[in-house]
């Protein structure tokens, strides 16, 4: 059967999120999840639309990525096919035709699970492999101990401290309330929570988005920060703590967040309150 490429219109969109939503296994390695289109979802529900592409069999849909930017293709790809040779080629062939619609011609990068028949064939088309990421993953059989930091779930019409943490954390003016309440309006966040965490004196110091897939499946920590100001205090561990036990009492099974390796104080931040790393992952990259 063919395999076919496709883009969402915004009113199927929700449906996307929901089949993502079912691919989330405790053991698979972290790959494309939920809370990426959820995040991604706070430029509008048309942008998120129109940056996701879809491949299906059958009406079946086998493989789903995100135009994380002009250059750059999040995917994954159906358990069952994680090897299927059909669904591999044709993704393959999307990306490397610029002509399908996915990625431009010239320099881009494609993220793909390791295991996926995706990641292998496009190194063996000649695909190098990009700057590597570390993957972590906090276990959340056991309940989480947060100390030292009063944690707030942040809700609508209540949102300006959050975002102003976020701003400060990442030297980005553009995530305003608006920005959130067009995020919090997408399907994808109907089991999500945002964080604001303040410190002894109220102040708030630090924030962070938790999406989680369903009860038995793992969730995203997608972003955390901590204010630029009241760094170096242990807030970024406290508030991790945080997210792991707002996603344990969603009923995630376990905690999920990736950073660059090259940034080793956010990998030591995130194994300081219990996230352990898995085997790195190399994107494939087109020079």
């Amino acid at each position: 059967m063919t395999v076919e490429l496709g883009t969402p219109s915004p009113q199927l969109l929700p449906r996307v999120v929901e089949t993502l939503r079912g691919w989330q296994d405790e053991s698979a390695p972290l790959h494309l999840h939920p809370g990426d289109l959820g995040w991604y979802w706070r430029l509008g529900t048309d942008a998120a639309a129109a940056a996701v592409r879809t491949w299906s069999r059958d009406d079946e849909v086998v493989a789903i990525g995100l135009l994380d930017g002009p250059d750059a293709l999040r995917m994954t790809v159906a358990p069952g096919a994680w090897q299927d040779d059909d669904v591999a080629q044709q993704v393959v062939a999307d990306v490397c035709d610029p002509v399908r619609g996915v990625l431009p011609d010239g320099a881009v990068v494609v993220e793909a699970p390791h295991a996926t028949r995706v990641h292998e064939l496009l190194g063996e088309r000649g695909w190098g492999a990009g700057g590597p990421w570390t993957p972590l993953r906090r276990d959340l059989t056991d309940p989480v101990e947060v100390d030292g930091l009063h944690v707030e779930v942040v809700e609508a019409g209540r949102t300006a401290e959050f975002t102003a943490v976020h701003r400060a954390a990442w030297g980005n003016e553009r995530f305003t309330d608006e920005v959130w309440q067009t995020m919090a309006a997408g399907s994808a966040f109907v089991d999500a929570r945002c964080l604001l965490g303040r410190d002894a004196a109220g102040v708030p110091v630090a924030g962070v988005t938790v999406w989680s897939a369903g009860p038995g499946r793992p969730g995203l920590l997608e972003p955390m920060g901590v204010h630029a100001a009241h760094r170096g205090s242990g807030y970024g561990r406290r508030i991790c703590l945080a997210a792991a036990a707002e996603l344990r009492a969603l009923g995630s099974s376990s905690a999920l967040v990736c950073t660059p390796t090259a940034n080793v104080t956010a990998v030591a931040t995130y194994r300081s309150a219990g996230f352990q790393p898995e085997p790195e992952r190399l994107d494939r990259t087109r020079g």
